[in-house]
């Protein structure tokens, strides 16, 4: 039970709390690049909830296996030799979170072509998004077992298709509104931004 709930205390952290977008103010290019309409948003919250799951378990397994390979000790090879290779982490994991964007780009291409044209150059940029490295790195940084990186991927995607699918329906509504002229456009999504991510400060200590 208590390892229950330390997955739900991981999710609700990421997804709410420490939203990757409005408090930690990562994977701002995208929030605003493809927060226009709902469905476009809702098509990069998928793709970007694939990758950040994924990419949380691959460079997991990339850290353990690979980066910090300690489970060599174990056949006998002595601590101090054990290669250390920490040094790649980030190239590693650009790697990595690269590899898995294409397959996405790839799929959404076969499947759904006006969702990959509406998408555009943002669906490719996820592999610099730096919300999907920051979650993977943050895993590392947090010590995660292999679940709790699998779960903290996962909520910072909800997180962050939250945050985006939110906003794109205030910037629906915000292009039939009475607007003044000097704030129309982009100043106004800007400021909308502000008030959206005052708003997710009432969770902060829900997952205290």
């Amino acid at each position: 039970m208590e390892g229950v709930q330390n997955i739900v205390m991981i999710v609700i952290s990421a997804a709410l709390v420490n939203n990757f977008v409005l408090s930690r103010f990562l994977g701002i290019c995208p929030f605003l690049g493809m927060s226009k309409k709902i469905e476009t948003a809702i098509g990069m919250s998928a793709a970007v909830t694939f990758v950040m799951a994924l990419a949380s378990v691959f460079t997991w397994i990339v850290q353990k296996l690979l980066l910090q390979p300690l489970w060599l000790v174990k056949f006998g090879v002595a601590a101090d030799k054990v290669p250390d290779l920490m040094y790649l982490q980030t190239i590693a994991f650009i790697l990595v979170i690269a590899a898995l964007v294409q397959f996405v780009e790839m799929l959404i291409q076969k499947t759904n072509p006006s969702l990959y044209s509406a998408l555009g150059v943002y669906l490719p940029l996820i592999t610099t998004n730096c919300a999907v490295l920051g979650v993977v790195l943050i895993n590392m940084q947090s010590e995660f077992t292999l679940v709790e990186s699998l779960f903290n991927g996962v909520g910072a995607a909800l997180g962050f298709s939250i945050a985006l699918i939110l906003f794109a329906g205030v910037r629906e509504r915000l292009d039939d509104a009475d607007i003044p002229k000097p704030f129309k456009g982009f100043p106004i999504a800007l400021i909308s931004a502000g008030l959206l991510s005052i708003a997710f400060m009432a969770f902060q200590g829900l997952a205290g």
